[in-house]
């Protein structure tokens, strides 16, 4: 499974037990990811830990009203195909969320990318 698919099933399933913490195994690509999810308000705060010899990701969740702030996603690009887009190609998100592209420039939302005219990889639609 994708790391960052793995990453934000473990955080809406984490939503709906109503917890306020999460430990995820660390990888450069999941902090980066979970970095760009704070921006963008869907997590409260991400810090690194190490215990024993195994770094780790801590995660704050972050509730709007006693509601989840990361409702759903949706998987655009799997191991099996690959979607890739231009940077004309990146569409909003209908529902209000983010599209998360992966560009030479690293991990950044639909529009920044649009933005800087760079497209890549088509990750996940979150909302």
């Amino acid at each position: 499974m994708h790391p960052i698919i793995d990453t934000l099933t473990r955080i809406k399933n984490s939503y709906h037990a109503r917890h306020d913490h999460l430990v995820v195994p660390f990888s450069r690509l999941r902090f980066q990811f979970l970095a760009l999810l704070k921006e963008q308000s869907f997590i409260k705060d991400v810090t690194t830990s190490k215990n024993g010899s195994k770094k780790k990701l801590e995660i704050t969740l972050r509730y709007v009203s006693r509601r989840p702030a990361l409702t759903d996603f949706k998987t655009i690009s799997k191991s099996s195909q690959r979607i890739y887009a231009g940077y004309r190609g990146l569409t909003p998100n209908i529902r209000g969320g983010i599209v998360v592209v992966s560009t030479s420039n690293g991990l950044l939302p639909g529009e920044e990318a649009r933005k800087k005219r760079v497209g890549g990889e088509v990750l996940c639609e979150v909302w």
